[in-house]
């Protein structure tokens, strides 16, 4: 009898190269010219990085330097969720962006259903904030990550566990 394979999906991100992402995007506000005396900051807390600045282009700016940053480091963009833009205190502009990590239970079903659907010969399971898929066959399995991959979802996905 063949041994059961599987995979799990899941949504994570390295918190290290986060935070290397973070420092550069520092360094290069600090050291460019237009940033330079504008009092950007980027502060990583627990679940979220908190952005500031002087201005609303300016904040434009340091968001894309820390995207571009993060990139960089094998990062996908979708980890930000950006929050509405605020007012801060002496005139400044705030911004927040949540960090998604985990799959939500409505992601989790519908990735379950899709698989299940258009691949019947693997067994998806919902297992907290991961989808354990199970086959007998690994070309299966593989189907079904190829399929996950051509899917666009708002968080990104990464397959690990792959035995």
């Amino acid at each position: 009898m063949a041994a059961e394979s599987s995979f799990d999906v899941v949504s994570q991100f390295d918190r290290q190269e986060l935070v290397n992402a973070i420092d550069q995007t520092m360094r290069e506000v600090n050291a460019r010219y237009d940033l330079k005396g504008t009092g950007s900051q980027v502060r990583l807390e627990k679940d979220a990085i908190e952005l500031a600045s002087a201005s609303e282009f300016t904040l434009g700016a340091v968001r894309e330097l820390l995207i571009q940053r993060a990139a960089r480091r094998n990062l996908s963009p979708k980890i930000f969720d950006f929050l509405k833009v605020e007012q801060a205190a002496r005139g400044t502009i705030r911004q927040t962006a949540r960090l998604r990590q985990g799959i939500d239970q409505d992601l989790a079903r519908q990735i379950s259903k899709l698989i299940r659907d258009r691949v019947p010969k693997v067994r998806p399971q919902v297992q907290g904030d991961a989808v354990r898929v199970s086959g007998k066959n690994k070309d299966d399995l593989q189907a079904a990550i190829k399929l996950l991959r051509e899917q666009e979802y708002p968080t990104p996905l990464q397959f690990v566990n792959y035995r």
